[in-house]
């Protein structure tokens, strides 16, 4: 018999009708004798929708409250779940995530697992119950409300997996697998069948919102097998898994994008040893997650330096650089919000050269400006105007042939 955890995401369950629907694949799974855990998110735009009623409050909401806020989206959807599953015979229990023991670490909003008990899970199963988990949420060693950031209930459902050794973790989303590009924007891209962890990885911190970033790391840290599958279509969905041979066969795997991106600029600031440390150390005080920086040529003792930081962030960003900039007696502080990051990826990149130039030709072919580069040993990511996404991620498709790619098998 095996152990299954599934995850179900807010399109999933985002009225009734598909709360019974899921029900239905659960109570199924259940009669062909597996053992089930179930990890839900808040109904469709629910966290979006709570998230708004603390802006008209504050810009800033206080961190603390703003969890406990937005965890209880997931305690609804997980009381309806379970009702409904009790209504088709099935016996089901909800579980918040202090009553399952996930435990974090202080951090409000972008909380880190530090360790999770799951005795109450490992009870309901023993009894043939079916637990219903809410994801995105756990408490810290105060017994405060902590949430795992966006997405954060792909990593309850990867992390109640590795601490219940269960046989596979299937991601249900409203998409069945993981494509070669948007669907929406490439009606040509392909659902590949495995991918390993690192593409995976790469892919989900530049845009693809299949999975979280941190939930695959905790996936690859851990060795859980995780499928991406749709929860209103039936098929074999996508694999992630370790990394083989095979997969370098194609220098890129996908194109990805990435449309919440802001770039903040510091202007005239002195260009002096330390000075780089002077910027990053409060950024980094304050949780903010930064991705590319560039610090321009110096000229008369002055340089610029820029960094990307998701649009949510901006905000505590622009406060913590207006300070910095009046330390360090820089100039001014300018935001962009109308960038994006288009990005390939591929584990192939590290058997195959020039893929950077083929990426840079294509842009500068149709006029696309590149305003910042970063590179890794499997991923080439631009930051562009964000007019040109669709273009750029169209023509990049198709220059690296991924409508033509072949399923690993």
């Amino acid at each position: 018999m095996s152990l299954v955890v599934q995850k179900y995401g807010g399109t999933s369950v985002g009225t009734v009708d598909r709360i019974k629907h899921i029900a239905e694949r659960i109570a199924a799974m259940q009669k062909d004798n597996h053992r089930i855990v179930v990890v839900v998110s808040a109904m469709n735009d629910e966290t979006d929708r709570l998230m708004e009623l603390a802006r008209e409050i504050s810009d800033q909401p206080d961190q603390r409250e703003l969890d406990l806020l937005l965890s209880s989206g997931e305690r609804v959807t997980i009381a309806l779940v379970a009702m409904t599953l009790k209504e088709m015979g099935v016996e089901a229990q909800s579980f918040t995530g202090r009553q399952v023991g996930i435990f974090t670490d202080t951090t409000h909003t972008k909380a880190r697992i530090e360790r999770i008990s799951a005795a109450r899970i490992t009870t309901a199963l023993e009894h043939n119950l079916v637990p219903v988990v809410a994801g995105f949420q756990g408490i810290n060693e105060q017994s405060d409300v902590t949430t795992l950031g966006r997405g954060g209930s792909d990593l309850t459902a990867i992390a109640l997996a590795a601490s219940l050794h269960a046989d596979r973790c299937e991601i249900y989303t409203d998409v069945d697998g993981v494509y070669t590009a948007d669907p929406r924007i490439v009606p040509t891209a392909k659902r590949l069948d495995r991918i390993s962890y690192e593409e995976m990885l790469e892919m989900a911190s530049l845009g693809a919102k299949v999975l979280q970033d941190r939930a695959v790391v905790f996936a690859a840290n851990h060795q859980v097998r995780i499928v991406v599958k749709s929860s209103f279509t039936e098929g074999p969905g996508t694999e992630v898994i370790k990394e083989h041979k095979e997969m370098e066969r194609n220098a890129v795997s996908a194109v990805t994008y990435d449309r919440n991106q802001a770039k903040v600029t510091l202007i005239g600031v002195p260009d002096t040893p330390g000075i780089a440390a002077r910027i990053f150390e409060p950024v980094a005080k304050a949780d903010i997650i930064v991705d590319m920086i560039i610090q321009n040529v110096g000229q008369d003792s002055m340089t610029d330096v820029s960094f990307t930081v998701p649009k949510d962030d901006v905000p505590m960003a622009v406060e913590v650089m207006n300070r910095v900039s009046q330390e360090i007696h820089a100039k001014r502080v300018e935001v962009m919000q109308n960038i994006a990051k288009v990005s390939l990826v591929g584990v192939g990149m590290r058997s195959h050269s020039g893929v950077a130039a083929k990426m840079f030709v294509v842009m500068a072919n149709k006029g696309i400006n590149i305003m910042m580069i970063s590179t890794s040993e499997i991923k080439i990511s631009c930051v562009i105007e964000e007019k040109h996404v669709e273009t750029a991620v169209e023509l990049l498709h198709k220059e690296f042939e991924l409508d033509e790619t072949t399923s690993i098998q």
